[in-house]
Order: C-alpha cells, then sequence, then structure tokens
C-alpha cells in the first residue's frame, strides 16, 4: 500500500508543475494587469514604477515564476493586491473554516439521500418508484444550482419567511447554534442537489449490478431474508464504486461551491476566488487555483487508494 501511494504521489509531481506553468502563463496573458488596478489620471508615472518595483511585476516573466513558485512551497501566497498588506495565506484561512461547514453539511446530505433511494430504485427497477427516483436524479442533475437558490430564497426566505436570504449568522446578533443552522440549511441543500442526483444514479447502477450476481442467487437460495440479502451482502459491494466518487468530489471545494456561495454571500473560499476574479487580484486567483488543482491531484489518488482498500481483487 505504501508503495503503491508514492508512486501515485510521484507521478503527480509532473502534472503540479505543469498546472502551475499552465496557470501562471493564463494569469499574465490576461487582459488589464495589476498595474491596471492603480490606473488613475492622478497616478505619476513614478508612483506605477514603485508599484510594480514593489511587486516585482517588472522583472522578466521566468524569474516571477521561480520566485512564486519557491515563495508557495514555502507556504507564502504573497499579498493580496486589493486589500494591501494582507498576506493572501490569510486570506484563505479565514474563509475555510465556513467552506469545509458546508462542504461537509452538503456532503452528509447528498450521501443519507442519495444511499437509500439508489438502493430503492434497484431494488424496485423499472417500476413507478425507480422511474420516479430517475427523473428526479435527471432533474437534479440538469437543473444549475443558482437557479434552484434563487427559488429556494425567493419562497422560503422572501415569501416565507421562514429561512434568512444569506450570511452565515444574523448581523448584530449573539452566538446562536439555532440562528446558524438556519443560515445553513439553504446553501447546503443547494450544493447538495448535484451529488445527490450523481451520487443517486451511481448507487442504483451499482446496485442493479451487485443484484444479479451469483453470490446474491445463492443467498436467497439458502433462505435468507430479502432484505439481509440486499443489506448485510449486496449493499457492502455496491458501495464499492460510490465510495471511490467521493474522492473525485474532493474538487468540488473551491469550484463547486462558488456559485452557491455567491448566491447565498457565503463567506467561503468560493465567495472569496469569485471577488477576487472580478478585482483581478492575482495573487489570491493564482494561489486559489493552484489550490484547487492539488486537491484534484489528491481527490484521484484518494479515489484510487479507497478503490484498492474496498475492493480485494484490485493489486497495487
Amino acid at each position: 500500500m505504501i508503495s503503491y501511494i508514492i508512486r501515485r504521489s510521484l507521478m503527480a509531481i509532473p502534472l503540479l508543475i505543469g498546472i502551475t506553468i499552465l496557470s501562471f502563463a493564463i494569469i499574465q496573458m490576461a487582459p488589464g494587469g495589476p498595474s491596471s488596478l492603480m490606473m488613475d489620471p492622478n497616478i505619476s508615472a513614478e508612483d506605477m514604477k514603485k508599484f510594480e518595483e514593489k511587486y516585482g511585476l517588472n522583472d522578466p516573466v521566468h524569474e516571477q515564476y521561480i520566485k512564486w513558485v519557491g515563495n508557495m512551497v514555502q507556504g507564502d501566497f504573497g499579498t493580496s493586491l486589493i486589500r494591501r498588506g494582507v498576506p493572501v495565506s490569510e486570506m484563505i484561512m479565514n474563509r475555510l473554516p465556513n467552506t469545509l461547514l458546508l462542504m461537509i453539511v452538503s456532503t452528509i446530505l447528498a450521501v443519507v439521500v442519495a444511499v437509500p433511494f439508489g438502493v430503492i430504485a434497484a431494488r424496485k427497477r423499472y417500476s413507478l418508484t425507480d422511474y420516479s427516483v430517475t427523473i428526479t436524479s435527471f432533474v437534479g442533475l440538469a437543473t444549475p444550482n443558482f437557479w434552484i437558490g434563487l427559488i429556494l430564497i425567493m419562497v422560503f426566505a422572501v415569501q416565507l419567511g421562514w429561512l434568512p436570504t444569506g450570511g452565515v449568522a444574523t448581523l448584530n446578533a449573539d452566538f446562536s447554534i439555532v440562528d446558524r443552522i438556519k443560515h445553513l440549511i439553504l446553501p447546503a441543500f443547494v450544493l447538495a442537489t448535484a451529488d445527490m442526483a450523481g451520487l443517486t444514479r451511481y448507487t442504483r447502477s451499482s446496485m442493479i449490478e451487485v443484484l444479479s450476481q451469483d453470490y446474491m442467487r445463492t443467498a436467497r437460495a439458502k433462505g435468507l431474508k430479502e432484505n439481509k440479502v440486499v443489506y448485510k451482502h449486496g449493499l457492502r459491494n455496491g458501495l464499492i464504486p460510490v465510495i471511490t466518487i467521493f474522492g473525485l468530489m474532493l474538487p468540488s471545494f473551491i469550484g463547486g461551491a462558488a456559485i452557491t456561495e455567491k448566491i447565498f454571500n457565503w463567506p467561503g473560499i468560493g465567495l472569496l476566488f469569485l471577488d477576487s476574479a472580478f478585482q483581478r487580484d492575482y495573487p489570491v486567483i493564482m494561489a486559489l487555483t493552484v489550490i484547487s488543482a492539488v486537491l484534484v491531484v489528491i481527490g484521484n489518488l484518494l479515489a484510487d487508494i479507497l478503490y484498492a482498500v474496498f475492493d480485494p481483487r484490485i493489486e497495487y
């Protein structure tokens, strides 16, 4: 197992280097460089030159890249161009707990809903229940998160007034767990919809394949009850492909939550990325891009490891 993880990790190094080069090149080619943030008729050419020297923007491109990668390896992502003097790492760490909370709750919600419905649809294949679950899953996959979020805000926040429209807590109010939960319900549900629909389809397909295996027919022939056959013998094997999906869900840590966090004004990593993109805060954009790439690599590695752990047929 250790040698397998080491091999997979070493294979990821060239990929990460390529991603950093590509990310840096894209930012360099983006219209309107960091200097344009200070564009003002009252700013002299001398002040603009000092600004570029301070942030190393007038250095050769390859030197900027080497300096950026060297600092990044040490955990230094630079300072924000918009929030002068504020380290990018500090900005990310301040937003990280909110995104973690949102991702954990939405993932638990997706699993709790998707797995039972997927199993039920597989057991009652081609029935009205199966068609209902399938249609609902396709609707969940096809419907954009931002549309679901806006509809839920209009119904539950504006018309009914049951839940807040956004944020993590009520402004100027004392800390309350109930208040935090109310602010978390809508964004967590919206973020879980796509994962919920996808996991339901994966669970259904996997369970249909497992339920038709010879060892399942043998278990039934021995006189075991259907529920015991399905949930003790079938579910354990049927969830092997589903478990690996969790590793592939990790990259949505930033990108998947961006739209949801924007709609509900949830102060997380995704909202930070969008705000930085609109403000052309390049150090923040580059840091979050690299972090997302690292999460993609880690997610794929985690998926491979989980598959090898839970499926004894896979050799290291």
